[in-house]
């Protein structure tokens, strides 16, 4: 990938891009997990922007505004900066004080794109990460009526939209059903610190696949500045 010298905001200074997310987007501390996310390797792809990670384990839109996550941002983020949205995972479980409805979804996500508006910044919606989650040897959808909400919202609200389910789908579908085990946080007896018994976990990622979903995000980004 070529480097993005142009990642530059209109005062010419270095691009800064904000992530609002759930753990599927967070950063992990390596010596505690082999979990990693897509928005703790973006930065290897735009090595010329500067990353502000906010996504934060276990949040939903909802849970995400009311402990005011978003409203942290506010002096800080400005003109030019991209505020990177990504959410749905929290949304659509069953705890209470996670969940949403899909209209309340779409709303919620209408909150985070004005925000970023209202202090100059470039709102971008991106679509959740595929659930490894296989039957009779096909890859299923995931997300649902969420992510028929998000894509509904960007053209509502006429924002841009980065399909990384699309691409996560994709990648781990031509993976096929074992090998893209390692693309997931599927560990054995004693591989992972904090189970030493093992981990199925279909929806966490490792580093496999957080690289080729952080490349794709920063594709996406850079095809942006060349329009």
């Amino acid at each position: 990938m070529a480097r993005c010298l142009f990642l530059k905001n209109p005062g010419g200074q270095k691009m800064r891009i904000y992530i609002c997310g759930d753990s599927t987007a967070s950063v992990f501390d390596p010596e505690k997990t082999r979990m990693v996310s897509w928005g703790q390797l973006l930065g290897d792809y735009l090595p010329e922007a500067e990353i502000h990670n906010h996504a934060m384990a276990g949040r939903s839109t909802k849970t995400f505004l009311q402990e005011g996550r978003l409203d942290a941002l506010k002096g800080e983020i400005g003109a030019g900066d991209l505020l990177l949205i990504q959410f749905a995972h929290n949304d659509e479980g069953e705890k209470p004080e996670r969940h949403t409805e899909p209209e309340e979804f779409g709303r919620n996500l209408e909150r985070f794109i004005r925000f970023g508006r209202e202090c100059g910044a470039v709102p971008i919606l991106v679509t959740p990460i595929c659930i490894r989650s296989w039957k009779d040897g096909k890859l299923q959808p995931s997300h649902g009526p969420y992510l028929a909400e998000m894509r509904k919202t960007a053209q509502k609200e006429k924002t841009e939209l980065i399909d990384l389910y699309e691409e996560s789908y994709r990648i781990v579908a031509e993976a096929g059903e074992e090998e893209s085990k390692r693309y997931y946080m599927h560990t054995g007896p004693g591989e992972e610190p904090g189970y030493p018994e093992g981990k199925q976990d279909d929806t966490h990622t490792r580093r496999p696949s957080a690289e080729k979903y952080a490349a794709y995000v920063a594709r996406k980004i850079l095809e942006r500045k060349n329009t």
